[in-house]
């Protein structure tokens, strides 16, 4: 823990550890060359870039347990605790709206669900059940949501396809995007979106488990043990997304099903449970002091998550509206010209495309080190 602020070292580097992979993924130098890992499963499965929006999520929901219980601890209104989280939720979804109006503004077609609406929605939501609800209370509200969730997926008939069909664009929740948005869905698709409203309840539940783990930390267990049953929760949560994955609905990222939620939730689990060890627990000086150098970068980039997701949005968004005139008079964009030098290298197709992410990756870091340096922590 932080021993000026009371932060989370571990909170902060997994937060940090998440964000980086994020931009990773989704700066490539070419996206028809990507190791497997490194790009979404393309329906049911999952691969590694599948665990870096719930991690997200998980995270959330760790901070806010513990940013509340500080403050209810202290005396915090509670209602006041709402306004301030509404409106919070109400930042975030208009900045993720603005980075998918940009550069086009094109009010006709922008899609109006994405990664951080999402966040924002499942902000807004959360924010009643943390404050008013104990731990039983939220466990019955994630058991109900992902109970909601299946029925509304395997019951409910889709006019001109039928119920239990979860094909791509052909499920319940992709039949609610098109009546209420329109053409305002993932331009890859135009028929569903993977951040639609339907699946957003067991998004919630991802944020939720999360609120239940920050609940944990902050109960007054003795730290080792509260690592030994996160650890002992996350593999539990594996067990049953197993089970899940069998007999109710596959792991699929794009629907949010709960085999996925209980599987990411696992491994969220235990991935932070590593982390807390390492930076909070673990009475090795040493250890603890190696394993703090060796993840400073990731706690760097902890500090200023969110702006730096924004803001490596919009560079991206950028490097590919900007294009430049060529000696046989076509337009290349700013991102295929910085690129090309990289991918005339002699390392083969993938390598190129995983450098260049690698490299906007380190531009970012460079960022959000900048920013720590002058102690410039963007609030939301």
């Amino acid at each position: 823990m932080h021993a000026t602020t009371g932060r989370l070292a571990s909170l902060d580097a997994f937060r940090g550890f998440t964000i980086a992979a994020m931009v990773l993924v989704n700066n490539p130098g070419d996206w028809g060359h990507l190791y497997a890992q490194l790009a979404h499963a393309h329906w049911n499965g999952w691969t590694f870039t599948d665990c870096i929006f719930p991690f997200f999520l998980f995270i959330g929901g760790v901070a806010m347990a513990l940013s509340l219980g500080r403050l209810s601890a202290a005396g915090a209104d509670k209602p006041r605790l709402l306004i301030k989280l509404a409106r919070r939720a109400l930042l975030i979804f208009l900045v993720g709206f603005l980075l998918n109006l940009v550069p086009h503004f094109n009010v006709d077609s922008v899609r109006i669900p994405g990664v951080l609406q999402r966040i924002a929605l499942c902000t807004l939501l959360a924010a009643p059940i943390v404050v008013y609800c104990g731990w039983r209370a939220q466990l019955a509200i994630i058991g109900a949501l992902l109970a909601l969730y299946s029925l509304l997926m395997l019951w409910v008939p889709v006019p001109g396809i039928g119920a239990g069909v979860l094909a791509p664009g052909q499920d319940f929740g992709a039949w609610v995007d098109r009546a209420l948005f329109g053409n305002h869905l993932w331009a890859s698709s135009k028929t569903w979106d993977p951040e639609g409203l339907v699946s957003t309840l067991p998004a919630l539940c991802s944020q939720l488990f999360g609120v239940l783990a920050g609940r944990w930390l902050g109960s007054g267990v003795q730290r080792t043990e509260q690592t030994v049953w996160l650890l002992l929760a996350g593999l539990a949560c594996l067990g049953v997304a197993a089970i899940l994955d069998t007999l109710l609905m596959p792991i699929n990222k794009s629907l949010w099903t709960p085999s996925f939620c209980l599987l990411m939730t696992g491994w969220a689990a235990i991935v932070f449970a590593a982390f807390y060890w390492l930076l909070d627990v673990n009475p090795y000086a040493a250890l603890r002091t190696a394993a703090a150098r060796w993840t400073w970068p990731f706690v760097i980039y902890g500090m200023n998550a969110l702006f730096i997701f924004a803001m490596s949005g919009l560079v991206a968004n950028m490097l590919g509206y900007v294009k430049f005139a060529q000696p046989d008079g076509s337009l290349r964009s700013a991102g295929e010209v910085l690129y090309a030098p990289i991918a005339a290298l002699p390392i083969g197709a993938v390598n190129a495309s995983l450098l260049h992410a690698l490299l906007f990756d380190a531009c970012m870091f460079l960022l959000a080190w900048g920013m720590w340096r002058q102690r410039w922590f963007v609030k939301v």
